[in-house]
């Protein structure tokens, strides 16, 4: 079960479990004491340990793209590991990106971009997405997704077209939340592309 559906049957489940136990409105909780982490309190991190350790999570693997801005001659677009679902009610999604990245400031032109999921076998389209500076585009089969027109890549087992709705600073990357407009899949249930320690893989039961 995906996240969008562990997030749906929570919510059936907190309906019903309501409607059958309470009996009056519910308190809610008191609201729990954030302050920012201090830097005399950051404990020193090895950035190739930081690496090597988190490598160990298996991720998907995603290209987001986003339509030609005003004044630019092409469509953007970047390979995104850091994707996840975010929420349910209203739907949203979540990217990271890097502060550096230069093709993070033509998506935020646009307002707007459509996360592709790859499947096992976009490997090789996924490396070009990856490099810095090329025509990342040349020769990658498209169309427009039906809201914002961003690239819809050919082969992309499932594609989530959205507006950005809210972006948030992380440290040395910019967390993006997008608003979900329309969505689907391919229908041919390719296995996705894997992520994990360096390397691409894929999914086997």
């Amino acid at each position: 079960m995906g996240h969008a559906g562990m997030a749906a049957a929570a919510v059936r489940y907190l309906r019903s479990a309501g409607s059958a136990t309470v009996a009056g409105p519910v308190e809610a909780l008191p609201r729990p004491e954030l302050r920012a982490v201090g830097d005399d309190e950051r404990a020193p991190v090895d950035q190739t340990e930081f690496r090597r350790v988190l490598g160990h999570f298996a991720t998907g693997v995603t290209v987001v793209t986003a339509p030609a801005a005003e004044g630019e001659n092409g469509p953007a677009g970047f390979a995104c590991q850091s994707f996840s679902s975010l929420s349910l009610d209203p739907p949203l999604i979540a990217f990271m990106v890097a502060r550096t990245s230069t093709t993070w400031p033509r998506i935020a032109r646009a307002g707007v971009f459509c996360v592709n999921v790859l499947g096992a076998h976009q490997g090789e389209l996924c490396r070009g997405f990856a490099v810095s500076g090329a025509d990342k585009f040349a020769g990658v089969a498209y169309d427009a997704a039906p809201v914002s027109g961003s690239p819809r890549l050919e082969g992309a087992p499932a594609w989530i077209d959205c507006t950005i709705h809210a972006v948030h600073t992380g440290g040395d990357h910019l967390i993006v939340v997008g608003r979900v407009d329309a969505l689907g899949t391919s229908g041919d249930g390719d296995a996705p592309l894997l992520f994990h320690r360096g390397r691409f893989g894929r999914f086997t039961v």
